[in-house]
């Protein structure tokens, strides 16, 4: 699939700049809305009208301010409408509680954020290579 949109909801600023800037190195254009906690994050889904609006992906910090990560995953996973959307959990947390409770609620990919910058930046290509060259995304 080429060009997707993605929505990134993350409150860290450095992992905005660096999850943001590995996706710009790519050759493949993707159109990122960057929300920072998880009640505007279930406000932009109450608030979507049109299907073109709707994200492809969608990579997921468990810390928010406001309203958890795992809040807004059931969100997503419980909504009819949403509930396709491939959700990537991208946290801090290697807590085996929260990768249990992750897939419990059915993310679709738990992954611990590098502390390295390289690392980082290795990982989000990854991401990219896997999510958006590899597997197919249902179409919205």
């Amino acid at each position: 699939m080429k060009g997707i949109n993605i929505l990134f909801i993350e409150d860290n600023e450095g992992d905005i700049l660096l999850t943001t800037e590995a996706f710009e190195e790519s050759k493949i254009i993707n159109n990122i809305t960057t929300i920072r906690d998880g009640k505007e994050a279930i406000r932009f889904f109450e608030t979507l009208i049109k299907k073109e609006e709707i994200p492809h992906l969608v990579l997921l910090d468990i810390n928010l301010p406001k309203i958890s990560g795992h809040e807004v995953l059931l969100y997503i996973k419980n909504h009819e409408k949403y509930k396709s959307i491939p959700v990537i959990m991208l946290t801090t947390s290697s807590s085996e509680k929260d990768i249990l409770q992750s897939y419990k609620n059915h993310v679709n990919c738990f992954i611990t954020k590098p502390i390295d910058v390289s690392d980082f930046m290795k990982a989000i290509t990854k991401i990219e290579d896997f999510w958006i060259n590899i597997v197919s995304i249902p179409a919205k």
